[in-house]
């Protein structure tokens, strides 16, 4: 297995470095935070077909949930048909439920390497990945727009990395119905609440921990993934009510 470091540097480390090398170049004033957020949209639009695919069926699941729980009421002794049934509803909408776990298991080597560059930063380390048509950036600005300092720590920016966050993760979150399975949905509605506040948290800490460039690319992606969805919704065909 210890070919997979030298894979993963080579597959997505190294291209990302040299992708935020050759914009810093072409940015205004070399700024590294606009190379940054340029990087962080650039690999987001190469992802769209992934990411929208998958948010359109959260959407459409998270809209089909009353029905899917009238479905779990009717046929609560008969496993099977409750299944097939919820099956059919999900191809009748053209969902794909694993189309979410699918999506992140594909984009996770890219966000983790992209997480890696904006981690690490410039440093001569990290220039030494450069391709030999790539350029070393010269009178590189890390104060990004004259405000903050890229490669210091900012709790502004880890501030608005964990509040764009949880706005992220409120929109994407499941509306539970009122249903008599309150077993289930007061569980649900538990590990909800604790991914809400608990994943923002989390990375308000280590937004407190690592260089502000790391709070950026966080707010960056998270902004870009707020108005995706939102397009995604408005633009969602509504699921009749019962």
């Amino acid at each position: 297995m210890s070919f997979i470091g030298p894979v993963f540097r080579e597959v997505f480390y190294r291209p990302l470095v040299n992708a935020l090398v050759l914009l810093t170049g072409v940015v205004p004033a070399h700024d590294l935070g606009l190379a940054v957020i340029a990087l962080t949209i650039l690999v987001r639009i190469i992802l769209f077909p992934l990411t929208h695919h998958s948010i359109r069926s959260q959407v459409k699941m998270r809209e089909l949930e009353p029905h899917i729980e009238k479905i779990k009421q009717e046929y609560k002794d008969k496993q099977e048909e409750q299944a097939r049934r919820i099956m059919a509803l999900y191809k009748e909408h053209g969902v794909d439920p694993v189309s979410g776990c699918l999506m992140l298991i594909i984009q996770l080597p890219i966000l983790i390497a992209l997480y890696q560059v904006f981690w690490r930063g410039l440093t001569a380390e990290t220039l030494q990945s450069l391709y030999g048509f790539v350029a070393a950036p010269q009178g590189l600005r890390t104060v990004f727009l004259g405000i903050v300092d890229l490669s210091q720590k900012s709790i502004v920016l880890a501030f608005l990395a964990s509040a764009t966050q949880f706005v992220q993760i409120k929109l994407s979150q499941p509306r539970l119905a009122n249903a008599p399975s309150a077993g289930k949905n007061d569980m649900a509605r538990m590990m909800n609440t604790q991914m809400l506040y608990m994943m923002p948290a989390v990375i308000f800490i280590a937004g407190l921990k690592f260089p502000a460039a790391v709070g950026l690319y966080w707010t960056t992606m998270n902004l870009f993934a707020i108005m995706h969805e939102a397009v995604v919704r408005s633009r969602a065909k509504s699921i009749p009510a019962l």
